[in-house]
This record gives C-alpha cells, sequence and structure tokens, in this order.
C-alpha cells in the first residue's frame, strides 16, 4: 500500500469501481466500508482495495483521479490487472 497521497479504485459490492485520493489508504478503506465514506460506496458495501498508485503531492493526486475518472471501465479494469503501483 502506497505511503502519502495515492489515487486509488475500489471495487464495490455490485461490482462497480470508485476512485479517489487519500493520504491514508487503510483508514479511508475502512472509513468506506464503515458506510462513513462517499455517498456512492455507502449503499454498495462492502468494498475492496482493487489499486492503488502512489502521487508526489495532493495535486499530482487529484489530477490523476481526474485522469482515472475519465477512463471506461474497460480501461479502468486493465489497470487494475496491470496492478500499476
Amino acid at each position: 500500500m502506497p505511503q502519502g497521497w495515492c489515487v486509488y479504485l475500489l471495487r464495490c459490492a455490485d461490482d462497480s469501481l470508485y476512485c479517489g485520493i487519500s493520504n491514508d489508504l487503510a483508514a479511508r478503506i475502512d472509513t468506506h466500508n464503515r458506510g462513513r465514506g462517499a455517498r456512492y460506496t455507502r449503499v454498495r458495501l462492502p468494498v475492496v482495495l482493487a489499486y492503488a498508485e502512489a502521487c508526489e503531492d495532493r495535486s499530482s493526486a487529484s489530477r490523476r483521479e481526474a485522469a482515472i475518472k475519465k477512463l471506461d471501465r474497460k480501461a479502468k479494469l486493465a489497470l487494475v490487472a496491470a496492478g500499476c503501483n
């Protein structure tokens, strides 16, 4: 799991993917699974980490998140399969 700022993809219980950023990934995933994370994940619990990528700072994490969110599902799944960190 990356330290510092990172962008991540979660696989939700309905097999959808959620993208976000965090500077404490383990705590953020726990927050999602307690139903106190993003509204999107609250009704799709539990969630599991599918992909994480370390970033230099919050700004670069936000830019990478925006880029990933523009990808279609097939491209996101390819990213997960590649497992690049």
